[in-house]
């Protein structure tokens, strides 16, 4: 894939087919990311997002260890009415609006059954982002590297979702991090981001939480706590 960078175990440099460790927690593996991600350090145009809830936590440790800003990216799938999903398309932070033809060329209602879901899904985005970041303004990532964080990755839809709309919002670059992920979800990314750090990708995954010793549920009040404490700005580069 040119110009992508294969998801790889990033601390050995080599592809992963054996588990070689069990995450403490989330901040445990934002921690171990944050060392593979040391490149990044400092980087004027960096920002890193988290996706909520549990991606936050991990996102967070990512942008405390490189003192780079944090911000939450909220991803809503746009799915069919009758089979939620299959998405024709995604809307996420910042305004972002994705459509997959292919599914709405061949959906029932068209245009019409998508600006239906847009404005539902639209609703709970906005009811989401006040929760998560109050009176903070809109991420801004146009012209920045973008390195968008999750606590895993079992099929990788919702990443997928993100990092399109992340290109819709014009980030120049898109560095998806995750402690682990299934091989197929791996794949699934690869192709779409810039780069791919990936931990963890073990032959027989079932679920994002087998991983982790403590994979208790992140709370709206944890992000909310979390990107208060963030001493970036993401609103914009310097």
């Amino acid at each position: 894939m040119t110009g992508r960078a294969a998801p790889r175990n990033m601390e050995s440099g080599r592809w992963s087919h054996q588990v070689s460790r069990i995450f403490n927690d989330r901040v445990d593996a934002g921690r171990a990311l944050a060392r593979s991600l040391a490149s990044f350090s400092g980087a004027g145009d960096a920002i890193v997002l988290g996706l909520p809830r549990g991606g936050v936590p991990v996102a967070s440790e990512i942008a405390r260890s490189l003192d780079l800003p944090l911000d939450v990216l909220v991803v809503r799938k746009l799915g069919l009415p009758w089979q939620p999903e299959l998405a024709m398309g995604a809307i996420a932070s910042g305004g972002a609006v994705v459509v997959n033809r292919d599914v709405l060329r061949h959906a029932s209602g068209g245009e019409e059954v998508f600006e239906q879901v847009r404005r539902q899904e639209l609703a709970e985005l906005e009811r989401r982002e006040r929760a998560f970041r109050g009176t903070r303004p809109p991420l801004d990532v146009a012209g920045r590297t973008a390195i968008v964080a999750d606590d895993g990755l079992a099929t990788g839809a919702t990443m997928e979702a993100a990092v399109r709309a992340l290109r819709a919002l014009g980030a120049a670059r898109v560095v998806v991090a995750v402690p682990v992920a299934s091989v197929e979800a791996r794949e699934r990314i690869a192709a779409l981001a810039d780069e791919v750090y990936c931990l963890e990708t073990p032959p027989y995954f079932s679920a994002v939480g087998q991983w982790y010793r403590d994979f208790d549920q992140t709370s709206d009040r944890e992000v909310t706590e979390l990107l208060a404490q963030s001493s970036g700005n993401a609103a914009g580069p310097g």
